[in-house]
């Protein structure tokens, strides 16, 4: 299985960048993952909707960029499907079964996805109605994609 995680921004914090090393370590026994970051625009305090929107949509065409058409795309959004880690376990699963043998997670920027992402998506995860910043939330994602494959392959968890 490929696993692509598409984000906006990049990793500053070393404390991120170790956890995100050690993830990809582990995960290396189970899938070949691949990281793109795309470049995110700066966002002005209190800018107006319009404004928002064409920051959105700026980073959209970079991510649109890395899409491959063969893929699954799984968009990272606040308003998608909230599943636990058996449910997106069996999500992986399923993909491959389906004779899908690449999945691409996206990230979004500090505003969220462009609608264009959004419509391209085959599947919109939501892992909480919170908010959590984008690299907070790379290491969430790998550890869940880690927990996917544990549970997959019939490998012990906490649950």
């Amino acid at each position: 299985m490929n696993i692509t995680i598409i984000t906006v921004g990049k990793i500053k914090e070393k404390y991120f960048t170790d956890a995100i090393l050690e993830y990809t370590k582990r995960l290396s026994k189970y899938c070949r993952l691949q990281m793109i970051e795309v470049a995110d625009e700066k966002t002005p305090d209190k800018s107006s909707p319009v404004q928002d929107e064409l920051i959105k949509k700026k980073e959209a065409e970079r991510i649109l960029h890395h899409i491959r058409e063969d893929a699954f795309i799984i968009t990272l959004e606040i308003n998608g499907t909230a599943v636990d880690s058996v449910e997106l376990a069996h999500k992986i699963e399923q993909t491959g079964i389906n004779g899908i043998s690449h999945i691409i997670f996206i990230i979004g920027g500090s505003i969220g996805l462009h609608h264009s992402v959004s419509e391209r998506a085959d599947f919109h995860l939501s892992f909480s109605k919170m908010t959590f910043p984008h690299q907070l939330m790379r290491v969430i994602l790998l550890e869940q994609i880690y927990r996917s494959f544990r549970i997959i392959n019939g490998e012990p968890y906490h649950k």
